[in-house]
């Protein structure tokens, strides 16, 4: 998606920023003209998540004329997603030249914002981009666009009405919604929980906490903290234990070695991000399962913050398989025999895919067709993990594991982290987001004009205002003359 040159907007402020994006956004005929069919109340779409990914996603959807749409967050205004939550990296990872959630108009590239403010030469200097700013930047894009997210609701359950889908909501004005689709845009857990190994399952819950919770790092003060993991989560917990005053942090790693290649870096390009959903299921499980075998490793500037302290320390080779109350400290013991005590720990352990974990689902959690249901790997690409992973149409949507149990599955789609082993990045990772949120408004666009088509059809027939009114010539006829000749 080609950006515009940005030159003009260096140092001129938001507004003008603004102006010169609505001005794009009219050159380009936005938003797309309505064409759905109305059905009373009930919503088109309504998109769960009103961070990154269910804005951009909002975007495409009206862009393609779909405009009867809600969005929902559970999250106060300004603090969707996990950037200003459980994200605790002092930087994205991402470069800071990519267009992310635009959707193709410069104007609404983080680089735009950023120099419309900072100009130039500040732009140049940035490294990479810091955290809360990247927050700072979703809230101007969500005001630049009037962006109706409805914060603090929550959807509790949903469940199939006919052809539709019924929501059940917490903190909205209405206590059940009507949807036609319905877009998971819940970012990493949003096809699953954080995971929570058993070895913790005796130890009082005061006692450690996992990466994604509400961390009062200020208890760790003078505290020996264990830090179980060495992925990204994990060495930014560490860092904010060690800044916060925790007199150790010990990272408890399993491998003997720490990763130091991100494998899908080095392949990332517009062919895999549109051709990866198109390979057999061989293909896409031996690259997803390859990527996970050799792990993504943590930010090189966040594993500095953690060892620029003297009392940082990276024990590789131990595999934490217990956790115990000793006196007033935890003793944690290794596969090999070994423990030592700690203060406090954090694990460090990430999110699990698995749909049955969603509550909204409800028991109909166990009808969606997983990839360990579909595909058999060969002995040496084994992936428990990957398994879990729901087995997705190309579209985006759920698929049901029995045909005919549950087909409105089909009404939803699963726009997160979940949809990686099936569509591939283009759903929460910040470079392919645009072409994900395309990808799913013209599949979503496909199916309801699909559904409505009888209606469609009346209304080409229907149709009765002219281009012609008859003035525009005048009738001859020919003559014996005419057709001689």
């Amino acid at each position: 998606m080609p950006q515009d040159n940005l030159a003009s907007i260096d140092d001129q402020g938001l507004s003008v920023l603004e102006a010169r994006l609505h001005q794009g956004l009219e050159f380009l005929l936005y938003p797309g003209k309505e064409w759905v069919p109305k059905r009373g109340d009930v919503s088109d779409v309504i998109i769960i998540g009103g961070g990154m990914c269910g804005m951009v996603a909002w975007l495409g959807l009206v862009t393609a004329g779909i405009r009867n749409l809600r969005v929902f967050d559970r999250s106060p205004v300004g603090r969707e997603g996990p950037w200003l939550t459980y994200a605790r990296m002092e930087t994205l990872r991402s470069p800071k030249q990519l267009t992310g959630p635009a959707f193709g108009h410069g104007a609404l590239t983080f680089q735009a914002w950023y120099r419309a403010q900072f100009g130039q030469a500040n732009w140049e200097k940035l490294d990479k981009i810091p955290r809360p700013m990247w927050m700072d930047y979703l809230r101007w894009y969500r005001k630049a666009l009037s962006i109706p997210v409805e914060n603090e609701v929550s959807v509790d359950r949903l469940e199939p009405e006919g052809n539709l889908l019924r929501l059940h909501l917490t903190g909205a004005a209405e206590k059940t919604v009507l949807t036609r689709k319905l877009v998971f845009a819940t970012g990493r857990d949003g096809t699953g929980e954080p995971n929570i190994p058993e070895f913790v399952n005796e130890l009082p819950r005061n006692l450690w906490a996992h990466s994604a919770d509400d961390i009062d790092f200020s208890a760790l003060k003078g505290k020996r903290v264990a830090v179980v993991g060495a992925g990204a989560s994990a060495v930014d917990n560490s860092a904010e234990a060690l800044e916060h005053g925790a007199v150790e942090v010990r990272h408890l790693v399993r491998r003997k070695t720490m990763p130091t290649i991100n494998k899908m870096m080095g392949i990332g390009s517009f062919g895999f991000t549109c051709g990866y959903a198109a390979l057999s299921d061989e293909w896409r499980w031996r690259f997803m399962q390859y990527s996970f075998a050799t792990q993504t490793p943590p930010p090189h500037g966040s594993t500095l913050r953690v060892s620029r302290h003297d009392n940082a320390y990276f024990h590789f080779g131990k595999a934490v398989t217990s956790t115990r109350v000793a006196g007033d400290a935890i003793r944690v013991g290794f596969a090999d025999g070994t423990s030592y005590l700690t203060d406090f720990v954090i694990l460090g352990t990430g999110f699990t895919i698995d749909p049955m974990s969603r509550s909204e689902f409800g028991a109909a959690a166990s009808s969606i067709l997983l990839w360990k249901d579909v595909y058999t790997p060969p002995e040496d690409e084994q992936s428990r993990d990957l398994g879990q992973f729901p087995y997705l149409n190309p579209d985006f949507s759920f698929r049901e594991k029995v045909p005919g149990q549950a087909p409105w599955l089909g009404h939803i789609y699963c726009f997160n982290y979940g949809a990686t082993a099936s569509i591939g990045k283009v759903s929460g990772d910040i470079p392919g987001v645009s072409e994900g949120a395309a990808w799913l408004a013209r599949d979503i666009a496909a199916k309801l004009y699909v559904e409505d088509v009888e209606q469609h059809w009346k209304a080409m027939q229907d149709y009765d205002t002219p281009e012609l009114l008859g003035d525009e010539w005048d009738p001859t006829e020919l003559t014996p003359e005419d057709i001689d000749a």
